[in-house]
């Protein structure tokens, strides 16, 4: 079957300056202001701010779009425009979220689109489906709450940094439900930290969906997302099942990449994932779990994540980009550095899969 060739629309904002100068003053107010988005021939009114934590200092800033009217486009309520500023491939977030769904984990959908504000350029942004009521009926799926992870404190442990935290919800940020939904994560984590590991599994396989969470945890270790372990996740409890699955979120610092846009080794971050996630610390200790997240990861390894799976995906996402890439004002300057990319990328791949298929057997009960 001929591929389709990776397309780059243009989004057209328009914001009076007023309301510019608003935005401006306090980049973080999470205070949004009116704005029009123009997409091929139709226009929509939305509300505008920006999004991020320590991104929003960056010359070339991440927004959080919210349709007015009509309230929602191609079912969707709310959408992300993020900058992707410190990855000079531009693509490391959309191919790891790519690659979380070619797993079978839940995972947002994402594009690449230029925008221009007021008439100028703004560059090459990646549009992110938001994770949130809309995620799910998308999906088919039933209603559950939606937790993002938002800080190091969702770290499954009664503890951060050495220190007793004030709640149990900490590091977490409510995306969708109601403010009793907390009491599941409660619940959660008052397991975690007081079933004795004998009666682990069979407590802790009744909250969450222990396959998916081995996936998500493989996914999260072959990309390499050295914070994506106690952040850059959602939590979503489908209430069907009663079971928790993990979402990925914000995966630029990946393959290879720091999220400062540095070289990060391939070996930086162990077959286990970070140990400051003290569920998956607790999960690995389990001799079920061990083997089967240790299946889980040796296919990945022996199938998807190689190059020559990712190779063609790499390859025409670049190629596509490259037009755009030299006439975007904070990026055109890096066209070498983007031009390097994909052989990056495939050497992180070859380097990554060597050094974890030698450690699965520390992975056998």
């Amino acid at each position: 079957m001929e591929q389709i060739p990776y397309q780059i629309p243009s989004y057209f904002l328009e914001i009076k300056k007023a309301d510019l100068k608003d935005l401006r003053n306090d980049i973080w107010s999470d205070d949004p202001v009116p704005a029009c988005l123009q997409v091929g021939d139709t226009r929509y009114n939305v509300d505008i701010c920006y999004r991020g934590s320590y991104t929003r200092e960056f010359r070339k800033k991440s927004y959080m779009i919210k349709f007015i009217e009509p309230k929602t486009v191609s079912d969707a309520h709310v959408i992300h425009l993020n900058a992707e500023y410190r990855d000079p491939s531009l693509l490391r977030n959309k191919l790891s979220l790519d690659f979380f769904q070619d797993i079978g984990v839940l995972s947002p959908e994402s594009k690449h689109v230029n925008l221009i504000r007021n008439g100028s350029l703004k560059g090459v942004y990646l549009q992110l489906e938001s994770v949130d009521e809309m995620f799910l009926r998308r999906r088919g799926l039933p209603l559950g709450p939606i937790l993002y992870a938002v800080g190091n404190g969702a770290n499954f442990s009664l503890y951060k940094k050495g220190k007793q935290k004030k709640s149990l919800t900490s590091g977490y940020q409510k995306a969708f439900g109601n403010e009793s939904d907390y009491k599941y994560l409660i619940e959660l984590v008052e397991k975690v930290n007081s079933i004795p590991l004998s009666d682990f599994p069979r407590i802790i396989f009744k909250l969450i969906d222990i396959n998916k969470y081995a996936q998500w945890l493989a996914c999260a270790v072959c990309t390499m997302n050295n914070d994506g372990f106690t952040h850059n996740y959602a939590l979503y409890r489908n209430s069907q099942t009663g079971l928790f699955e993990f979402i990925p979120w914000d995966y630029d610092g990946t393959w290879g990449r720091k999220i400062s846009g540095g070289i990060m080794k391939y070996d930086y971050v162990p077959i286990g994932g970070r140990n400051t996630n003290h569920l998956s610390f607790l999960l690995l200790q389990v001799p079920e779990f061990r083997t089967l997240y240790r299946n889980i990861l040796e296919e990945i390894l022996e199938t998807q994540f190689t190059v020559p799976y990712l190779e063609n995906k790499v390859t025409s996402m670049h190629q596509a980009l490259r037009p755009h890439i030299l006439q975007d004002p904070f990026k055109k300057k890096d066209i070498e550095l983007f031009d390097g990319e994909p052989e990056v990328i495939f050497q992180f791949i070859r380097d990554r899969s060597a050094y974890l298929k030698k450690r699965l057997k520390y992975l056998d009960s």
